[in-house]
């Protein structure tokens, strides 16, 4: 009803318009003959004069007629409650959509596939440049769970070697072999989970009744392997007493950047160099061991400082002391290699304090 009176209000003004032009331009015409019998000779003169003030009129009209009048507004289509967009595909041909009554915008289709987890074990060869670290972060699972599949990288991540095979969990936890007298319920309280973590992973392929046999390997998702320090003894025989002595401070032996920090299961610092870089004495003190080690430090220097501190300096590439001699804080004592298990040239730095390791951090400059 309002859409229909409007129109009707917009017609009237429209016929108003038209019937006062008529008006006004019979008054015009009715003037002009007039004019025209009274003075004959100016007929050409006042033609144009009114001509022209007709057509400013004409103009002023026009522009007040299109201002009063406003196009109609399209209205979209109403949409019912039952409205619907139906796809129907002919045998072999391409899928026709059908609307009925508005025209709506076909949907596109889009698939995001969503990242999946890996769900078995698999193994990695260590190639040159690796570290723990660096391949827990490429597999997205800890440096400790890396640490923890690989028998003797547990006690050491620097017995990491180029071409050797690790395990690789699909998550971060414990890989479990199965020894006789084992239960669900022991190996979880171990690694302090819940029985269902290990029974419900799908790469466990467990199923009721849960028997376990000898042998069999299984993930713990979660799991936590306890630490259990290692116990060493020190170089026990006869320190001269005229031996050197350490100062208690520390400097740095080696100069690079730090590749591995101390941590729980890496309990010394790695100095990344170059091959024949020169490594100096941390401290005054006695050599206690100079040669080969087979757990995989290589070419090793251990010096005691005689006051209860001892610096131990591993994968050198040559050693330039030797066994029971004194050196002094500073002293070149070996060039930075690549000996025993490593991936690059680096100086393998740990400081004892009797027989705890400390952090090296913590006590250089």
């Amino acid at each position: 009803m309002v859409e229909s009176s409007e129109k009707r209000d917009k017609f009237e003004f429209l016929d108003e318009s038209i019937s006062w032009w008529r008006r006004f331009s019979g008054e015009i015409g009715r003037r002009l003959r007039e004019q025209l019998a009274i003075e004959p000779g100016l007929v050409k003169e006042k033609r144009w004069r009114y001509a022209s003030h007709v057509t400013v009129v004409l103009l002023i009209s026009l522009v007040i007629l299109v201002g009063q009048w406003k196009m109609p507004k399209a209205e979209p289509p109403a949409v019912r409650p039952d409205h619907w967009l139906t796809i129907s595909r002919s045998r072999g041909g391409a899928p026709e959509w059908e609307d009925n009554g508005s025209l709506i915008k076909a949907p596109v289709p889009h698939t995001t596939i969503p990242e999946r987890p890996r769900l078995e074990v698999i193994t990695y060869t260590v190639q040159s440049g690796d570290s723990v670290f660096g391949i827990a972060e490429r597999f997205d699972v800890s440096p400790q769970t890396i640490m923890w599949s690989n028998g003797r990288l547990e006690d050491n991540p620097d017995l990491l070697g180029v071409g050797q095979e690790l395990v690789i969990l699909p998550t971060s936890g414990v890989y479990h072999i199965v020894e006789e007298g084992d239960t669900l319920e022991g190996i979880a309280q171990k690694y302090k989970v819940e029985v269902s973590a290990i029974a419900d992973y799908e790469v466990n392929g467990l199923k009721e009744p849960y028997e376990l046999t000898a042998g069999m390997a299984l993930v713990v998702p979660g799991g936590e392997k306890p630490y259990i320090p290692k116990f060493v003894h020190r170089y026990t025989g006869p320190i001269p007493e005229d031996a050197a002595k350490g100062t208690g401070n520390f400097v740095w032996p080696a100069s690079g950047s730090i590749t591995q920090k101390f941590w729980s299961h890496h309990r010394a610092i790695d100095i990344g160099g170059y091959k024949g870089a020169p490594v100096v004495a941390s401290d005054s003190g006695f050599v206690v061991y100079a040669g080969w080690d087979d757990s995989g430090y290589g070419r090793m220097l251990l010096i005691d400082h005689g006051n209860g501190w001892h610096t131990l300096y591993a994968h050198l590439d040559i050693y330039l002391v030797d066994y029971e001699q004194s050196v002094a804080q500073g002293q070149q004592i070996g060039t930075m290699g690549q000996t025993g298990n490593a991936t690059g040239p680096h100086l393998h730095l740990e400081i004892w304090e009797r027989n705890s390791k400390r952090n090296p951090l913590l006590l250089l400059p």
